[in-house]
């Protein structure tokens, strides 16, 4: 079923471009020729989602295989999500506009505890039972009615599409989620989303039910069907068949960079950039690191591959800023010489590049250069924990002479400020530890001082430390009051050392992240109750009261506050006073000793049954080597670790030499020579109206570079383009007689201008004509006299054309109609609307449109539209009606024809 969806994304909505499902590289293919049919679906607003690596990569995996389509959907905001529900309209995917229960499969990206509430609050917008057993039985009722009406031939028909989620925590835990899904995906989806595509297909075509074609994804590795599968008195899970795999292992793929080339948004994403993965997995071994476990082994890119995609997909995006992607950037060892090349090719055209957080032991003046230059983006450490003590019970790897050579190494080449991350509340933290946080962040500043340089400052996040399975530490929990208190001793360490910024995050969501992220199938309920009672968007600050309160009431209303209190109360603690540990780690019969028999560390526990590769032996004897201090080195650069990862399942550690570093070529040095100005006429149609100005700006930027046209730069230390556009556009607002101006480096002919340009931008965005002028011609803006509109004006009341043409001809006669005006500062002023109306004409004759009880007209007017603010706008044209017709009227759409220059 198509939505109509030009009736519900409109300009009333927050930032409607988030729904239009044209952007630039999306992938529209014919809907009756694929015979599996996917929604990829994000459980977060569209800027978010539509930035995610791992939802472009698998996205376009997808549409690459034959018969299979992949459309994408989106968490809408509060505000469209009211629409839908009033409307009774289903959630949508945003390129068919067909509802989500059109298609055969839906997958939801797992990546947070508590992001479960969003895939919630989907489903019920979609129209979809939340559960797998509701789903079932709407279907055999379903199957039932229609038994007489199916043909024998044809294929079954769902009811609704199969429900999977994948992710990070999805792998680690799928439990307090398994009945809200069908099956989950573990581990990387390259390859396993194809392998399940195909069995789809197979199980299509040879008429399976619900419950046969599951069971034939359950035999695909890498896909766990809950169903299939029952929960122990004691939490542990396992087969309730024979025909499953006892332990469902993770799957692992090589990155292929190519497929992260997409999906560029019209509205600004959180990370508007290209995303490039360079590595992915982590052998480093932070004991508390859950990436670091579950993505092992370590993967290499081969160094040609990146510069290819990199290269390949700034041209293609026309983005003036790319990433690196992987756990480490640092650890892969052709960072300095592929950031060096592609900073030389593209060097002329104002391109940075950003990493994400980096090994400061690594941080070298080949890393500096490749990060700088006139677009410095900010730089990242991750220290972990104050002291060297606690960052070897950790294994992080880093020295205090490292953490201080990499900041300095920072400093020196200009950055003066820079980002770190602690946390707090790591097993065997004393008060110590924790003021050694702040005893190291003055150690560095009073390190990097220098004369003519400002002291160095930082911003600090400090987070609490929240156990993961499948870590060493997942045995491991802090009580909220602990983290309270440690909270305190730092907020009050800092308040002695200027130039830091520090960040806490709440202790009362990092237990809820606890309580669910250990949890057992038994917290599924309290999950729908909590996202009945309003949780959702709980990682979003402003949401954190209305979260803590549906959670809490969920877990009360569950019985289960006992078990909740466990986890405030820290109860999994193994590591008690310093006097007791000491005991505990030197005495193997302990009763928390992980080696003894009656260990807690022997219980089963709800992941069991997922196979990522780690032994959990090996875990525990790792718990071991923290308490004792013990640090193991990273086996993708020294000797194996023995953790049972690499073998024929999982692969083995790939590390790639690195090609030897080119002669770095300088930085950016903007172009700012003005050798022609061109102004060009374009228009703004269909859904490109919902397109705000400052996101047009950025497309306009793109598609110049894309195009490979030589414009111009401004100078000084944030070198723009020029481009300048004559007057912003309201939003919604539609137009044939748009006005923007380009400077250009090198003269280019302007049809050729024209051309390139016309099939860089959106369909949306004709350009009507190009003329070159003068290179001391005034700008456009600054010639703008008036602008002309055509505007549709309802009225309620039956209306003539005798007295249409009565009320404007009253409006003409008039010489003064006043409107009060509120400034910015809150002060009101009358302003006459008249001195400002050029022309004003009925367009179009009064209609009654079918359904609709207003008669509209079109008016045509010319009204002031200057630089300095002098302008007429639309409503204010109804204002002047209201005046002299004694009636209400409504604007119901606006085009304008075109801007009137001046001489």
């Amino acid at each position: 079923m198509a939505v109509a969806v030009e009736k519900l994304i409109t300009s009333d909505i927050v930032k409607p471009a988030r729904y239009l499902g044209n952007e630039l590289l999306a992938i529209h293919k014919p809907w009756n020729t694929a015979e599996i049919r996917w929604v990829l679906t994000y459980p977060e607003v569209y800027e978010v989602g539509a930035s995610n690596l791992g939802h472009i990569i698998l996205y376009n995996i997808l549409n690459s295989q034959p018969r299979q389509l992949c459309d994408r959907a989106y968490l809408p905001g509060p505000d469209l999500a009211a629409k839908l529900r009033t409307t009774k309209t289903p959630l949508f995917a945003v390129e068919s506009r067909r509802s989500l229960t059109d298609f055969d499969i839906l997958g939801f990206s797992l990546s947070y505890e508590l992001g479960a509430t969003n895939i919630l609050e989907m489903l019920d917008l979609a129209g979809i039972p939340l559960t797998w057993r509701e789903r079932l039985e709407a279907e055999g009722r379903g199957d039932q009615g229609d038994e007489e009406a199916t043909s024998s031939s044809s294929p079954p028909s769902f009811s609704y599409p199969l429900i999977f989620a994948g992710g990070q925590t999805a792998t680690s835990n799928p439990e307090p989620y398994a009945d809200f899904f069908d099956f989950f995906a573990l581990g990387d989806g390259e390859e396993l989303l194809p392998e399940i595509g195909l069995v789809l297909e197979e199980g299509k075509k040879a008429r399976l039910s619900r419950k046969e074609l599951l069971l034939d994804l359950a035999q695909i590795p890498g896909v766990y069907v809950p169903q299939f599968y029952d929960m122990a008195s004691d939490g542990s899970v396992h087969p309730n068949q024979p025909n499953v795999p006892k332990r469902i292992v993770r799957r692992v793929a090589t990155p292929i960079p190519a497929y992260s080339i997409g999906l560029v948004p019209y509205i600004e994403p959180v990370h508007d950039r290209l995303v490039i993965e360079i590595r992915r997995g982590c052998t480093r071994g932070c004991r508390f690191c859950q990436p670091g476990m579950l993505t092992r082994p370590a993967r290499d890119v081969e160094p040609a591959d990146v510069v290819e995609a990199i290269d390949s997909g700034m041209r293609q995006t026309g983005y003036n800023e790319f990433s690196l992607l992987s756990l480490s950037c640092s650890d892969y060892l052709s960072l300095p010489a592929v950031g060096t090349e592609i900073k030389n090719r593209l060097k002329n055209e104002n391109i940075s590049l950003t990493l994400p957080s980096q090994r400061v032991d690594r941080f070298d003046e080949n890393i500096a250069n490749i990060l700088g230059g006139t677009r410095q983006g900010g730089l990242t450490f991750a220290p972990e924990a104050g002291t060297q003590r606690m960052r070897d019970i950790v294994n992080k790897g880093l020295t205090n002479e490292e953490l201080l050579r990499g900041v300095k190494t920072a400093w020196e080449q200009g950055w003066d400020k820079i980002k770190l991350y602690f946390m707090i509340g790591l097993p065997g933290e004393t008060d110590a530890d924790v003021l050694g946080i702040a005893e190291t962040v003055s150690w560095l500043q009073r390190e990097c001082r220098g004369k003519g340089r400002r002291p160095l400052s930082f911003n600090l996040t400090i987070s609490n430390f929240t156990p993961k399975p499948h870590t060493p530490f997942q045995w491991h929990s802090v009580s909220t009051a602990e983290f309270e208190r440690k909270q305190a001793l730092l907020r009050q360490a800092f308040r002695r050392i200027k130039a830091a910024k520090v960040n806490f995050t709440d202790v009362r969501i990092s237990a809820m992240e606890d309580f669910i992220g250990r949890g057992d199938r038994s917290l599924a309920p309290v999950v729908r109750r909590a996202w009945e009672l309003g949780a959702g968007m709980d990682s979003w600050y402003d949401s954190v009261e209305k979260a803590f309160s549906a959670w809490g009431q969920a877990i009360w209303e569950a019985g289960l506050d006992w078990k909740y209190r466990q986890v405030e109360k820290g109860e999994w603690n193994l590591f008690g006073k310093q006097d007791e540990e000491d005991k505990q780690v030197t005495s193997p019969s302990s009763p928390s000793s992980p080696s003894s028999p009656s260990s807690p560390l022997d219980a089963p526990l709800p992941w069991d049954h997922i196979d990522t590769g780690i032994d959990k032996k090996w875990l525990k004897e790792d718990l071991q080597r923290a308490l004792e201090a013990a640090t193991v080195p990273d086996c993708s650069f020294e000797g194996c670790s023995h953790c049972g990862v690499c073998g024929t399942d999982f692969g083995h550690n790939v590390v790639i030499s690195p090609p030897s570093i080119p002669e770095f070529a300088g930085e950016f040095v903007p172009n700012t020579t003005k050798a022609q100005r061109l102004r060009v006429w374009f228009g703004k149609l269909g859904g490109l109206a919902l397109v705000g100005h400052l996101d047009l700006m950025r497309l306009f930027d793109r598609s110049v570079r894309r195009a490979g046209l030589p414009v111009s730069f401004t100078g000084g230390f944030h070198p723009t383009p020029r481009i300048s556009i004559a007057h912003a556009l309201p939003l919604g607002v539609t137009s044939t007689g748009e006005i923007v101006d380009f400077e250009l480096t090198q003269p280019v002919d302007v049809e050729t201008f024209r051309q390139k340009l016309a099939k860089a931008l959106p369909l949306d965005i004709p350009i009507y004509q190009v003329e070159q002028l003068d290179l001391k011609a005034s700008s456009a803006n600054q010639l703008l006299e008036a602008a002309e509109y055509l505007i549709t004006v309802a009225c309620q009341q039956e209306t003539t054309p005798i007295q249409w043409e009565s009320w404007i001809d009253a409006i003409k006669a008039q010489d003064e109609i006043l409107w009060e005006h509120t400034t910015k500062s809150g002060k009101t002023q009358l302003v006459n609307l008249r001195d400002r109306l050029f022309e004003l004409e009925l367009f179009e004759l009064p209609k009654r449109p079918e359904h609709q009880e207003e008669s509209t007209v079109i008016l045509r007017y010319v009204g002031s539209c200057r630089h300095d603010g002098v302008l007429l706008r639309p409503e204010q044209i109804l204002s002047m009606l209201e005046q002299v017709a004694g009636t209400d009227f409504h604007l119901l759409q606006i085009h304008r024809n075109r801007l009137i220059l001046g001489v």
